[in-house]
């Protein structure tokens, strides 16, 4: 099991429309608003490191109102 946070940068007043968004991926276990420098933060959950990429490629970075995200990768112990 491969784990992964993404921090997610939201244009102005697109936040709500991307939360909700992002709340229709299924891999998303995980999602929470923030303050400061991001504006998200989903944890994502996936069967390897691969299935995780193709989650934040083509899932979490094609919605439209996000301008950049950061991946952080962990596993389940």
């Amino acid at each position: 099991m491969a784990v992964g946070f993404v921090l997610i940068s939201a244009a102005p007043s697109k936040e709500h429309e991307v939360y909700d968004e992002l709340m229709k991926i299924p891999e998303i276990v995980e999602l929470h608003p923030l303050f400061g420098e991001y504006d998200l933060i989903a944890k994502i959950e996936g069967g390897d490191f691969d299935s995780l990429g193709h989650v934040i490629v083509n899932k979490i970075r094609t919605i439209d109102g996000i301008i950049d995200t950061k991946t952080l990768t962990g596993t389940k112990f």
